[in-house]
């Protein structure tokens, strides 16, 4: 063979050779990566050919595929529309699913999930259409609607859980929106509905209650000052004395903290534990953030969940302190300011850990993982202790303080008739040109609890005082409380 002819075959070899290499990567190496590209729309369209599975609340579906006649095959709808937008997210050929359920549980939703290998086989043996799994959720439909009611056209979140449990019982955010145009095999519609939802500036894709910009949590902090201080022997019990002036001295500035009605919290500038709870003094919880500082603060909140990577299937942000605290520092921290960020959710597991005996329990949204025939492939596993917040003693005065701030202090529009409710009010402080965000957080009944709440109304309260908290936030969690215990 002449040299020319052997230069050739060289070449053509090393040609295929990469070749060969090139088609093993991609087919390989690469398969995962380049099926999951929002690009392929080959995966997309293969994905529409088969049944996605519904989600369930109370046996209903808010999210649902139906038969069409076009090359998509199945239409992804949302019967509920608005009202669970922010959990069910949405399916849509031209944007993906981005948020929601439809993106943290695809794989059981498009059935290419672990736990369906079984039922895959047999779908190729027998020759039937793979359909995704069908998910049940925790929530309770009646309590969904009665939070998102109570939040009408204001800004927000509303969380409820069983402590019990961990179960989510309610997960509501404001704005809402509807997933059904984007899930449109109207591609202009479809495009067009993205386009205006993500050039929403009040981003009403964000479920407040999980993510987002993390809220300040104002006073319904002030339970866990108040928890780390018993923990840490600084108090003995509900009854102890603690500082209570019109004004605290701050070190390290020239500005002080003071009550929001300008006023001493009792006689001689003193009060108790439970009276400086029920009319949420400041000052009596700023000194006991001095004297606490943030080193004991921040472990206190930590072993309340901040801090924690919870996903529901959902990702959770975490509830975070500031690292570095000086004292002035301290004492903002310790009635939920200066630099104390939160999700609602967060709230909830608090609340709901002082009516559990100081245990806070895992949340989660998904009850079972169901057939299309609705045959329990998997059931949500045992309740799981996150953490123990605080010892059952703490736990019990926490919880005597909170149903006293209820029955004679801040969040008497919280009360149930027949039933010992827990709350505390807050006022959020964010913006000095607007006004502050409106907490209230409880639990019912105090004696055998099944929900827990966090209420947040965004820029709704008033400077200077809890009414924020106590008029707009306080009732939508009683009306929560009462759609969960049958009142």
């Amino acid at each position: 063979m002449n040299t020319p002819i052997r230069r050739l075959s060289v070449l053509i070899a090393a040609l295929f050779g990469a070749l060969l290499v090139a088609s093993t990567i991609i087919q390989f190496a690469q398969a995962q990566s380049l099926n999951v590209m929002a690009a392929n729309k080959r995966t997309l369209l293969d994905n529409y050919s088969r049944e996605r599975g519904s989600i369930l609340v109370g046996g209903q579906a808010i999210a649902k595929s139906v038969p069409v006649d076009d090359q998509f095959a199945w239409l992804r709808t949302y019967p509920e529309g608005r009202l669970y937008s922010q959990i069910t997210g949405f399916y849509g050929y031209s944007v993906g699913n981005p948020f929601g359920l439809e993106n943290a549980a695809d794989d059981l939703l498009s059935g290419k999930a672990d736990q369906l290998f079984v039922r895959r086989v047999t779908d190729l043996l027998t020759g039937r259409d793979t359909v995704g799994a069908t998910i049940e959720l925790t929530l309770n439909a009646k309590a969904q609607k009665v939070a998102s009611e109570g939040l009408g056209k204001n800004r927000g979140a509303v969380v409820a859980l069983d402590p019990r449990t961990g179960a989510i019982l309610a997960m509501v955010s404001h704005p809402q929106y509807d997933p059904n145009p984007l899930s449109s095999h109207d591609l202009a519609k479809s495009e067009a509905a993205w386009k205006k939802l993500s050039n929403d500036k009040a981003k009403p894709f964000i479920n407040r209650a999980i993510t987002g910009d993390l809220y300040p949590p104002g006073s319904v902090f002030k339970v866990v000052t108040a928890a780390a201080a018993l923990e840490q022997g600084l108090v003995a019990d509900e009854n102890s004395e603690v500082p209570g002036p019109a004004e605290l001295d701050l070190p390290l500035t020239e500005t002080n903290l003071p009550n929001e009605d300008r006023r001493a919290c009792g006689p001689g500038n003193k009060t108790t534990l439970i009276h400086a709870l029920e009319i949420s003094c400041n000052t009596a919880f700023g000194s006991l953030g001095l004297e606490l500082g943030g080193e004991q603060l921040r472990a206190q909140a930590a072993k309340f969940g901040f801090g924690d990577s919870i996903q529901i299937p959902m990702r959770v942000a975490p509830s975070t302190m500031p690292a570095e605290i000086n004292a002035p520092q301290a004492a903002q921290s310790a009635i939920g300011q200066y630099e104390v960020r939160t999700t609602p959710l967060q709230m909830a597991m608090i609340a709901g850990a002082i009516a559990n005996q100081g245990r806070v329990m895992t949340p989660y949204l998904i009850q079972s993982i169901r057939t299309a025939d609705l045959d329990v492939i998997e059931s949500a596993p045992d309740p799981e202790e996150l953490s123990q917040a605080v010892s059952a003693r703490t736990a019990d005065i926490l919880k005597k303080m909170m149903v006293s701030v209820v029955d004679n202090g801040s969040g008497r529009r919280a009360q149930i008739p027949g039933v010992a409710v827990g709350g505390k009010t807050g006022t959020a402080q964010h913006d000095l040109k607007k006004n502050p965000h409106a907490w209230f957080i409880s639990f019912a009944p105090a004696d055998d609890p099944q929900v827990a709440v966090a209420v947040v109304v965004e820029e709704s309260g008033v400077t200077g005082n809890e009414v924020g908290g106590a008029r707009v936030a306080a009732p939508i969690a009683k009306d929560v409380m009462e759609a969960v215990i049958n009142r």
